[in-house]
C-alpha cells in the first residue's frame, strides 16, 4: 500500500512537471544546478578532467559538432545525445552513469526536454549578472499589505509568503524585540529599565528611535567588527607549530573604528587592500592594510622563507575572492575551477596583483610602520599645525622682529637656561651612535658625573654610563665609549636629576678611522624637567678626531648680537638672531613630536620598487614554475578599471565597482545572515555554481542596489533589514508555519537561533555588571582553565591572567592564539582564524554547559549577578523578579518563579549546614563578600547558583 501511494504521488509529480512550458524553465534554477551537480566534474571547465571532450557548462560546447552530432540540439530531442543519455536505461550508455549516483528524476528529465524543446537557451550564471534595481512587489494581498508590511524588505517578503498560503507571525513583544535587537546591533543585552521605557514610549517611531540610539553606541562598532575580524583571519599569533606572537591589534582598532564610524564599505575595502597606495593626503590609518598581513608566516628553523611567502600570497587571493565576491576561487590553484569559469591561468594572474609586496615571511614582520593612537594622532596634528607657520618664517629671505623674539631676547640676557635632561640624537636608518664623553659645565664644573646616563639600545658592552665616567679618550680599546646597536634614529640621555643652571655642554667623539663621520648630523638637546626643549642645535659636521667641540646655551657670537639694542642692530644681525630664535622654536616642536612614542610597531603591506615576475604553479606547487603571467582578473568579469594600473588599488577599485555583479550581493546576504541566521542565499561561502540560489532573488537584488546608492552605508543596509515587520515577527512557531516552512527559509517567523561565542561571554559579564567598556589597545588574557592547556608549541604556559578591568574586557579583546584559542570561545565554535572563516558552524554540545556552569569566567560572572540581585531589593520574590529579568528581559511566568523558588529552597537548605562549600561558592574567585552585603554565605550561594542557571538557560543563550 505505502508503495503504490508513493508511486502515484511519483506519477502526479512528474505529470505538473509535464506541465511546465519553457517560459517556466529558468535555466539557473532548472538545467544549471542540475549540470553543475550531476554533468560538471566531467564535462566542465576543467579541461584536463574533461571527458570524450564534451563541455556542458557552456552553449559552444553543448551545441558543438561531435562528429555528426551534438549534446545539445536547440529545439529537437532527436537530435540532442544528452536527451537520449538522460532517458536511457543502458548502464553503459546512461548519463550520469550509475557510478555517480542515481539517474535524473522525472521532475529534472521533464526539465531537459521542456528546455530543449525552447531552443535550449543558455543564460549567464545569475550571481555573474550585475544586480539590477528592482521595484517591490505591487497588487499583494490587501489586508496583509496594509496591515503588516513597514519597508520594501516586507513586501518581497510577503509575495513569498502569498504563494505559499502562510500569513506572517505576529510582531515579537517588546521585551523580546528590544533584546533582539540590542543583541543583534550592539552585540550586548539591554538592561530591564531601559525595557520598560521602551515598553512604556507610545510613539509609532520608537522602534526605528531605538535603533539609531543603538547603533550610534561604540558597542555596536565592536560587534560588527568581530564579523569582520573571521573574514579578516585576525590573531595575536603568528601561526603554524611555532605560532609566536604577532603585535597586529592597531587593525582590529582600526576596524572598530571604521564599523562605529559607518566608514563607506568601497572605502573601507580600499584601506585595507591598498591603502598604503593611495595619495598621503587621504590619511589612510597606518594599521588598515593589516587585513592581508593577517597571513600566517612560519619562523621555525630550517622552512623555507619562499615557500611560506608563496602560502602567504596564495591565502591572500584565496581571502580576497571568497570574503568580497563569495567565490571558491581557491579551487583553482592547483586546476582550471572544475564548476566556475576561473582558469588556473587566472588564478595566477590575479596572484601577480598580490606578488609585489615586500613582506617575504621573516621574523620581524617587516615591513611594519609605528601606530599612534586617535589622541596621539591629534597631539601630533597640533604640534604639526604649529611647525608649519614657523618654517614658512624660516624659508623667507629677511626674517622680522616678533614680539616673541623680544621675549626671548630679555629672559636669555638676564637669566641663564636651566635644564634637567641633556640629550643627543641621531636621526636616520640604520646609525651609530658612539660617544667618548659628554660634559655639562655649570661654574667652572662639570656636572655631568653626577648625572643618570641611558640610550635606546647598548652593543658591544658600549654602557650609556661610559660617556660620563670623566674619560675624554676616545679610543675603543680603553672601554670608554659608548655604543648602540644599529638601529634607526638612536638616542643617548643625561637625567640631572633636577633643573641645573648650564653655562656649556662638551661633546667627545670616538677616535679612529671612520669614526668621525658617524655623529654627522646629530642634534644636542637641553631639556627642562616637563622634557620641554630649552636649548637644541644640529650639527651637520661632527667634531674631528679628539677635537674638542663646545656647545654653549648660548654661542658668544648670538651673545654679542643680542648685547646691541634692537633698533641698532644691521639687518644681517637681525636676520641671524631671528633664524636662531625660528630655528629653536622648530627644534623644540619637532623634539616634542619626536617624543611622542608610538603605541605599538605594526606589520603592514609595501609595494615593492619594482614587481616581482609571476609564473603559473603547475599543480599549486611554487616549486613547479609554469609560463609567465601578467597581473589581471577573470575573463568572466568586468575589466579593471581604467585609470588604474593592474596593481593592488586597481583591485581594490575593481572589487567594489558597481559593475561587480557580486560584491554587494555577498555582503548583503551576509549581513541579512547575522540577523536571520541562514542568508538570502544559504551558501554564504558559495555564489558560483556548487551554490545554492537564493531565496529570494528579487530582494537581494534591490538590497545590493539601495546599498550601493546609499554610498556603501551598512548603518543604512542595517536599518532596511532590522526596521522590517519580517525581522520584528516573533520568533514563536506555528503548527502552519512548522508544516509549510520548517527551516524558516520563507521567513514566516522571526529569528531565533544560539549567540555567537563572543556574545554569549559578553552578555554574562554584562548582566553580572562585571563588563569593562574600556575599548581599543593590546589584548588582553581572561581567565581561562588551566587542566590539560599543554601543548609543545604555542605559548601555552605563558598565559598571565589579566587583572584589574583587563580581566573583564569584551570578548574581541581577548588574545587570539591560533595554535590555541581561548577554550570557551572555542567550545561556542569560535575558529583558530588559521584561514578565512565565511560563517562558523553552530554546534550544540554538552561541553558548551560544562564551560558554563565550570569555567572561571562564567563562576565568576554568576557571583557578580548573584550580588547584585541580593542588592536590588529586599524582597526575596522582587530580587527573584529581577534576576530573571536581568538576563531574559521578560517578565517570569509562575510556574518559572515557582520552580526558581524551589530550587532556591534546596539550594539554601543545602549550603547551610556546609559553610566551607558555601564562601567558596559566594566568593571564589570573585573574592570576599563586600560589607555592603548583608547575606550570609549559604544565602549568597543559592543565589550564584541561581544566577548560573539563569545564565545556562537555553532562552539566554539564544537570540529569539
Amino acid at each position: 500500500m505505502i508503495a503504490l501511494r508513493y508511486l502515484m504521488l511519483l506519477g502526479c509529480a512528474f505529470q505538473a512537471s509535464l506541465c511546465l512550458t519553457a517560459e517556466d524553465i529558468d535555466f539557473n534554477r532548472d538545467i544549471k544546478s542540475v549540470l553543475s551537480n550531476r554533468c560538471f566534474a566531467c564535462h566542465g571547465p576543467d579541461p584536463e578532467q574533461r571527458e570524450a571532450g564534451l563541455r556542458l557548462d557552456t552553449q559552444e560546447g553543448a551545441f558543438e559538432d561531435l562528429g555528426g552530432y551534438s549534446a545539445v540540439t536547440p529545439g529537437s530531442l532527436e537530435k540532442s545525445e544528452l536527451w537520449a543519455r538522460i532517458q536511457s536505461e543502458d548502464p553503459d550508455a546512461v548519463m550520469p552513469p550509475p557510478s555517480m549516483g542515481d539517474p535524473l528524476s522525472p521532475s529534472e528529465r521533464a526539465a531537459f526536454k521542456r528546455w530543449i524543446e525552447g531552443g535550449a537557451v543558455y543564460a549567464p550564471h545569475w550571481s555573474y549578472i550585475p544586480p539590477q534595481a528592482t521595484q517591490p512587489p505591487l497588487n499583494l494581498q490587501t489586508d496583509l499589505a496594509d496591515n503588516w508590511a513597514q519597508t520594501p524588505v516586507d513586501a518581497f517578503i510577503l509575495k513569498r509568503l502569498q504563494e505559499a498560503k502562510l500569513p506572517p507571525s505576529p510582531p515579537a513583544s517588546d521585551a523580546f524585540l528590544l533584546r533582539r535587537l540590542s543583541l543583534d546591533l550592539t552585540g550586548l543585552p539591554p538592561t530591564p529599565e531601559e525595557a520598560d521605557l521602551f515598553e512604556s514610549d507610545t510613539a509609532p517611531d520608537k522602534v526605528e528611535r531605538m535603533v539609531d540610539r543603538l547603533l550610534s553606541q561604540p558597542a555596536a562598532g565592536e560587534r560588527w567588527a568581530a564579523v569582520w575580524l573571521d573574514l579578516a583571519r585576525y590573531a595575536d599569533s603568528a601561526g603554524y607549530a611555532d605560532d609566536p606572537p604577532r603585535t597586529i591589534w592597531p587593525y582590529r582598532d582600526y576596524v572598530i573604528e571604521s564599523f562605529a564610524g559607518s566608514k563607506p564599505f568601497d572605502q573601507f575595502t580600499v584601506e585595507q587592500i591598498a591603502g598604503d597606495l593611495l595619495p598621503p593626503e587621504t590619511n589612510v590609518p597606518v594599521a588598515a592594510t593589516g587585513f592581508h598581513r593577517n597571513t600566517m608566516t612560519n619562523s621555525e628553523g630550517g622552512t623555507d622563507d619562499e615557500e611560506f611567502r608563496s602560502a602567504a600570497i596564495v591565502d591572500r587571493v584565496n581571502t580576497t575572492f571568497a570574503v568580497w565576491m563569495g567565490s571558491t576561487m581557491a579551487c583553482a590553484q592547483c586546476h582550471t575551477h572544475k564548476y566556475d569559469p576561473f582558469t588556473h591561468e587566472e588564478y595566477f594572474q590575479v596572484y601577480a596583483i598580490l606578488n609585489s609586496t615586500a613582506d617575504a615571511d621573516r621574523r620581524d614582520e617587516s615591513p611594519t610602520e609605528p601606530f599612534f593612537t586617535a589622541s596621539q594622532q591629534i597631539q601630533k596634528s597640533v604640534l604639526s599645525a604649529q611647525r608649519r607657520p614657523i618654517e614658512t618664517r624660516l624659508s623667507a629671505d629677511k626674517i622680522p622682529t616678533s614680539p616673541q623674539q623680544t621675549e626671548w631676547e630679555q629672559s636669555i640676557s638676564t637669566q641663564q637656561p636651566q635644564g634637567r635632561y641633556v640629550r643627543i640624537d641621531l636621526p636616520g636608518e640604520n646609525r651609530f651612535l658612539s660617544l667618548a664623553e659628554v660634559e655639562v659645565w655649570q661654574a667652572g664644573q662639570n656636572i655631568a658625573p653626577t648625572g643618570k646616563a641611558q640610550q635606546s639600545s647598548t652593543g658591544y658592552g658600549g654602557e650609556a654610563k661610559r660617556a660620563i665616567d670623566g674619560n675624554r679618550d676616545g679610543n675603543y680599546d680603553n672601554n670608554s665609549v659608548t655604543h648602540n646597536n644599529q638601529e634607526k634614529s638612536p638616542w643617548w640621555e643625561l637625567d640631572l636629576g633636577s633643573p641645573q643652571a648650564v653655562e656649556a655642554i662638551e661633546i667627545w667623539n670616538r677616535t679612529g678611522p671612520g669614526m668621525r663621520e658617524r655623529l654627522d648630523g646629530f642634534r644636542i638637546s637641553l631639556l627642562d624637567a616637563d622634557k620641554k626643549v630649552v636649548f637644541s642645535e644640529t650639527v651637520k659636521q661632527a667634531p674631528a678626531e679628539q677635537q674638542r667641540f663646545a656647545i654653549t646655551s648660548l654661542p658668544a657670537e648670538l651673545a654679542a648680537i643680542v648685547a646691541i639694542p634692537a633698533d641698532q642692530r644691521d639687518a644681517e644681525q637681525q636676520d641671524r638672531l631671528g633664524r636662531v630664535f625660528w630655528q629653536r622654536q622648530l627644534d623644540a616642536i619637532q623634539q616634542q613630536i619626536a617624543d611622542i612614542t608610538p603605541r605599538a610597531t605594526v606589520p603592514v603591506l609595501q609595494e615593492l620598487p619594482e614587481p616581482r615576475s609571476t609564473n603559473i604553479h603547475l599543480r599549486g606547487s611554487y616549486l613547479s614554475p609554469g609560463k609567465a603571467v601578467q597581473p589581471g582578473v577573470p575573463a568572466v568579469f568586468h575589466d579593471l578599471p581604467d585609470e588604474h594600473v593592474a596593481n593592488r588599488l586597481g583591485l581594490a577599485e575593481w572589487l567594489v565597482d558597481r559593475q561587480n555583479p557580486l560584491t554587494a550581493r555577498v555582503m548583503v546576504n551576509r549581513v541579512w545572515e547575522q540577523f536571520f541566521g541562514i542568508g538570502l542565499v544559504a551558501t554564504s561561502e558559495e555564489f558560483g555554481s556548487q551554490g545554492e540560489l537564493p531565496s529570494h532573488p528579487e530582494l537581494l537584488d534591490w538590497l545590493a542596489v539601495e546599498w550601493m546608492e546609499s554610498d556603501w552605508d551598512l548603518q543604512h543596509l542595517i536599518r532596511q533589514i532590522v526596521l522590517s515587520a519580517t525581522y520584528q515577527q516573533s520568533s514563536d512557531v506555528s503548527q502552519l508555519s512548522l508544516e509549510r516552512d520548517p527551516t524558516n527559509r520563507l521567513l514566516s517567523r522571526g529569528p531565533r537561533f544560539r549567540l555567537s561565542a563572543e556574545a554569549v561571554r559578553d552578555q554574562a559579564l554584562a548582566v553580572s555588571g562585571l563588563l569593562s567598556r574600556t575599548m581599543f589597545g593590546p589584548s588582553v588574557q581572561p581567565p581561562r582553565p588551566t587542566l590539560g592547556l599543554k601543548a609543545a608549541f604555542g605559548g601555552s604556559t605563558d598565559w598571565k591572567d589579566s587583572v584589574g578591568s583587563d580581566r573583564y574586557r569584551r570578548a574581541l579583546y581577548t588574545e587570539w592564539r591560533r595554535s590555541m584559542p581561548y577554550p570557551s570561545m572555542a567550545t561556542f565554535d569560535a575558529p583558530s582564524r588559521e584561514v578565512c572563516i565565511l560563517n562558523r558552524g553552530t554546534t550544540n554540545t554538552p561541553l558548551q554547559a560544562l564551560v558554563t556552569m565550570n569555567d572561571p569566567v562564567y563562576i565568576e560572572a554568576s557571583q557578580g549577578l548573584a550580588r547584585m540581585t541580593w542588592q536590588a531589593s529586599n524582597s526575596h520574590d522582587d530580587r527573584l523578579t529581577w534576576l530573571f529579568r536581568r538576563c531574559l528581559i521578560r517578565a517570569p511566568s509562575d510556574d518559572e518563579v515557582a520552580a526558581l523558588n524551589k530550587l532556591f529552597k534546596e539550594t539554601a537548605e543545602w549550603y547551610a549546614s556546609r559553610e566551607t562549600e558555601a564562601n567558596a561558592m559566594a566568593t571564589n574567585p570573585l573574592g570576599p563578600i563586600p560589607a555592603n552585603i548583608s547575606a550570609t554565605s549559604s544565602e549568597l550561594a543559592a543565589w550564584t547558583v541561581l544566577a548560573n542557571v539563569m545564565l545556562n538557560l537555553d532562552e539566554t543563550l539564544q537570540k529569539r
